[in-house]
């Protein structure tokens, strides 16, 4: 990743990485990285169909940098195509590195949701 490199779409969580967050090799796991992804995804698509919404798929995600403690993960959120029911959302996630303001993009991926209702049943995305 170059320096030139910035974040695509809108900064939407920002977290701490903890030792709890860690395997034994002290890296932060992916599986805590994803999760923080999928929530950034939901506070978007609660944003943009103003309503619940579910995760249904994550479409090709790779590791391109490790998280250490005290890194802040930033994750940025792009609201992608949407049809009657369900929406793509690209999601970022860079690493500002512990007590400094470099930023690397640790990984990205297309999360899919679907819009639902109270009873969990699919409703359709509003307009914009």
């Amino acid at each position: 990743m170059t320096e030139e490199a910035k974040p695509r779409g809108q900064l939407t969580l920002r977290t701490i990485a903890m030792p709890a967050d860690t395997n034994a090799n002290g890296d932060i796991f992916g599986g805590w990285v994803m999760a923080m992804m999928d929530q950034a995804g939901g506070i978007a698509g609660v944003e943009r169909t103003r309503g619940r919404v579910v995760t249904v798929k994550v479409d090709s995600m790779t590791f391109i940098r490790p998280m250490k403690v005290g890194d802040v993960l930033c994750c940025y959120t792009e609201i992608g195509h949407v049809g009657r029911t369900s929406f793509k959302i690209h999601i970022e996630a860079w690493a500002q590195r512990f007590m400094s303001t470099k930023m690397e993009l640790v990984t990205d991926a297309d999360f899919t949701f679907v819009a639902v209702d109270d009873d969990g049943k699919p409703r359709p995305v509003p307009p914009a």
